[in-house]
C-alpha cells in the first residue's frame, strides 16, 4: 500500500523575487542625466527654438522637404528595390554570365561612396557626354561605312539637363541602393526552404510565378526589416543631393536661411526636427509591416496559469 504522505502535494511556496538594487541606482542616474539635458535645452537661449519653428514652416523649406527629401527618397527606393530584386535573382541564377554581371554590379556600387557617385553624375557625366543619341547600336559607324546620309539615330537626350537635376540624384542614389537591396533580397530568398520551390515546380509553376507567389511572400519576413532601415537611411542621404547640385532639398534650404540671418543653430534644429518627424513615421510603418509579414513566426504561445493549491489538494 502506498504511503499517503508520499502522494500529498507540497504546500504553497512563498517565493520572493531576487532584489536588484543597482538597477534602481542606474535608473536614477539616467533620470538625472535626462533632466540635466532637458534643462540645458530649456535654459540656453542660443538654441532659439522659436526661430527654429519659424524656419521649419518657411515655403522654401517645405518645397525642399517635398521636392528634394521625400521625392528623392521615394524615387531612389523604388529604383533600388526593383533593381535590387532583379540583381538578387541574377546572383542566385545558375547562369554564370548573370551571376558575374550581378557580382560586378554589387562590387562596384558598394565600393563607391554615394557622395562621390553623385559628383560624378552631376558633373562628370555631363562633361563626358553632352548629348546621348538614341537609335541603332553603332549606328553612326555603320552609316559611315555604308555611306548612308542618315546616322541611324531617332533622337537625342540632353544629358546635362537630366544629370544636373533631381532626376540625376534619384538615379544615382537608386543605383547605389540597388547594390545593397540586392544582398538583402538575396538573403531573404535564400531563407525560404528549398522544398517550397520544389513543390511549386512539381505543380508546374513557372519560375516567374514561383518567385511572385511562393518565394517572395515568404522572404518578405526577412527582407522588410533591413529594407526599412535602408529607407530611413535614404531619407538622411538625400542631404547629399547638394553634390549634383540640387538646392531644392531640406538641409540646404534650412542652412541657406540660417546663413542669411546669421543663426546657424536654429537652422540645424529645424532640419533635425524634420528628419526626426519623417523617420519616426517610417519607423511606425516599418513596425506594422514587420508584424504583418511576420505572422506565425516567432510568436510564443500564451502560458497557462498554474494556480497553487494547498497541501493535500487533489486534482490533476
Amino acid at each position: 500500500m502506498t504511503d499517503q504522505s508520499s502522494t500529498e502535494r507540497p504546500g504553497l511556496i512563498n517565493a520572493r523575487p531576487v532584489r536588484h538594487p543597482w538597477r534602481w541606482v542606474a535608473v536614477a542616474v539616467i533620470v538625472v542625466m535626462i533632466a540635466m539635458i532637458i534643462s540645458s535645452f530649456l535654459t540656453n537661449d542660443r538654441w532659439d527654438f522659436s526661430l527654429a519653428g519659424q524656419i521649419m514652416i518657411q515655403q522654401p523649406v517645405i518645397d525642399g522637404l517635398l521636392k528634394g527629401t521625400i521625392l528623392g527618397t521615394v524615387g531612389s527606393m523604388l529604383i533600388g528595390v526593383v533593381l535590387g530584386i532583379v540583381i538578387a535573382v541574377m546572383r542566385i541564377s545558375s547562369n554564370p554570365v548573370l551571376r558575374g554581371v550581378s557580382f560586378v554590379y554589387t562590387w562596384f556600387f558598394r565600393a563607391i561612396p554615394r557622395y562621390v557617385l553623385l559628383v560624378i553624375i552631376g558633373s562628370g557625366i555631363g562633361y563626358l557626354y553632352n548629348t546621348l543619341d538614341i537609335g541603332l547600336p553603332f549606328g553612326q559607324q555603320i552609316a559611315g561605312l555604308l555611306g548612308l546620309s542618315s546616322d541611324l539615330t531617332i533622337g537625342s537626350l540632353n544629358v546635362n539637363g537630366i544629370t544636373g537635376s533631381i532626376i540625376g540624384g534619384i538615379i544615382g542614389l537608386g543605383l547605389s541602393e540597388a547594390a545593397y537591396m540586392a544582398e538583402i533580397a538575396r538573403s531573404g530568398i535564400l531563407s525560404v526552404d528549398p522544398g517550397q520551390r520544389e513543390a511549386a515546380q512539381a505543380l508546374g509553376m513557372s519560375n516567374g510565378k514561383l518567385m511572385r507567389r511562393i518565394v517572395l511572400p515568404q522572404a518578405m519576413r526577412v527582407i522588410v526589416p533591413p529594407t526599412g532601415n535602408e529607407t530611413i537611411a535614404m531619407v538622411k542621404d538625400t542631404s547629399l543631393l547638394i553634390a549634383i547640385p540640387v538646392i531644392a532639398e531640406l538641409n540646404y534650404q534650412t542652412g541657406a536661411i540660417a546663413n542669411r540671418i546669421f543663426k546657424i543653430m536654429p537652422g540645424l534644429v529645424a532640419s533635425t526636427a524634420w528628419y526626426l518627424i519623417i523617420c519616426s513615421i517610417l519607423m511606425v510603418g516599418q513596425y506594422y509591416l514587420e508584424r504583418y509579414f511576420g505572422r506565425g513566426f516567432g510568436q510564443q504561445r500564451p502560458k497557462t496559469k498554474r494556480f497553487a493549491r494547498p497541501a493535500g489538494a487533489g486534482g490533476a
